[in-house]
């Protein structure tokens, strides 16, 4: 099983990432002490598009690896042969740039009642960068691979396990074939190690858990990742099989080879037993106002409500504010860049009056499926999503649920500032 004991190097690690990050990014409850995370410091990362890399971010179980981009090297097995150096990939494959809005599959976990184990996020543990690097496809199809058959491709992080885990995930071959790459940049920037440095795996709109740092085996293999599936010792499945799974307490995920449905709320309606978190759900977040401070108001009396919405491989259809504590819904307007995998910029022109107010923002997606009010009680389960509810699960994975996520705004009166 996954080793979930304290890291000694825990604290010093979160302190020089906090440190290189220049304060936009501050670390967060983790009960075992065992992962190294930091989450954006200020509410108003979320009321812009692109996330800087010192605002975005961090979530990884193991220490950094220390070799450097001319001792790495990738290993191509399963249906591939062969080794790539990082070399190797700015030599001999094109380059491209992908927007991808990166969300941990635990985000939202810290709003669970009652409190699931692990890293207790709010709604800190999402982010928009670009990543440059080589398309998978290129690098699949160099090998003889460029069909997908219902395959999968199983991709192996180069961190070493201070248990018997190795750290592996699979995503569908299709997915691979179609949208990802093997990142060297982040927003223009050598990828820093924290990051992934030197070569990390970027599958747009999936959560993060998919995203594999610190890559260095790639696998194309009939089925998911299952136990004994690598040629390497230790256990193989751990982060695909059973973490990572949404599914009631006490219960012990099945194993399975492979699952048709890959779309995370699909399966949560029902397509799996114990869904995988594959591609994001559908999620907003408000970010200006951020109700740290009061609102003073102009002489027209409007305060702009900014903010970011995203929903996996699927595209936003609309986000609505609400400035009553959900009694009444607007739309607001979607703006700004458009990529798929990357989430949307809203803004909503409230007519403030003086007073405190609770501000929601929900979204909907194409498929017309829209963030629930609430995180369920435990015994609801899948009954919940009936309920305007998303379903409390034991890995608090996967949660959109609008209230936790809303802010408190007190205005004042445009002379308020006169009386003081």
């Amino acid at each position: 099983m996954v080793a979930e004991g304290p890291r000694e190097s825990r604290h010093e690690e979160i302190e020089a990432i906090v440190e290189r990050k220049d304060g936009g990014v501050c670390s967060v409850r983790d009960e075992a002490d065992k992962y190294t995370v930091v989450g954006a410091a200020d509410r108003d990362t979320f009321a812009n598009w692109l996330t800087p890399i010192e605002e975005h971010f961090v979530c990884h179980r193991n220490d950094i690896p220390e070799r450097d981009a001319d001792a790495w090297e990738i290993s191509l097995t399963g249906g591939l042969e062969g080794t790539l150096s990082v070399a190797d990939l700015e030599d001999e494959y094109p380059t491209v740039s992908v927007a991808h809005t990166m969300e941990c599959a635990g985000n939202g976990r810290g709003q669970h009642d009652p409190e699931t184990g692990s890293v207790q996020w709010g709604f800190e543990a999402g982010a928009t960068a670009f990543w440059s690097g080589v398309p998978v496809r290129s690098i699949l199809r160099d090998h003889g691979v460029d069909a997908a058959d219902d395959r999968w491709l199983t991709v192996v992080g180069g961190d070493q396990s201070d248990g018997d885990d190795v750290f592996a995930r699979s995503i569908p071959l299709e997915k691979a074939l179609d949208d990802c790459i093997l990142a060297l940049e982040m927003n223009g920037q050598r990828l820093p190690r924290e990051h992934g440095y030197p070569v990390r795996l970027i599958v747009p709109g999936w959560y993060g858990v998919n995203n594999v740092k610190w890559v260095e085996e790639l696998r194309v293999t009939d089925s998911m990742v299952v136990e004994g599936a690598l040629d390497r010792p230790g256990e193989h499945a751990v982060w695909q099989q059973e973490s990572y799974r949404i599914h009631p307490e006490g219960v012990e995920p099945e194993t399975n080879e492979t699952v048709e449905a890959v779309d995370t709320w699909e399966q949560l309606e029902g397509a799996v037993e114990q869904p995988y978190t594959f591609d994001a759900n559908v999620m907003s977040v408000i970010g200006t106002p951020d109700g740290a401070s009061p609102i003073t108001l102009d002489d027209d009396g409007t305060v702009t409500v900014y903010g970011v919405a995203w929903a996996g491989d699927d595209a936003v259809e609309r986000v609505e504010i609400s400035t009553d504590g959900g009694e009444t819904w607007t739309d607001a307007e979607l703006f700004g860049p458009d990529y798929t995998g990357a989430w949307r910029l809203f803004r909503y022109e409230w007519d403030a009056e003086p007073g405190s107010h609770t501000l929601y923002s929900r979204a909907t997606d194409e498929l017309d499926r829209t963030q629930p009010a609430r995180i369920s009680d435990p015994d609801e389960w899948r009954d919940a999503l009936e309920d305007d509810a998303y379903p409390w699960n034991e890995g608090g994975y996967a949660a959109n649920a609008y209230e936790p996520n809303g802010v408190d705004v007190d205005v004042r009166p445009a002379d308020s500032s006169k009386n003081e």
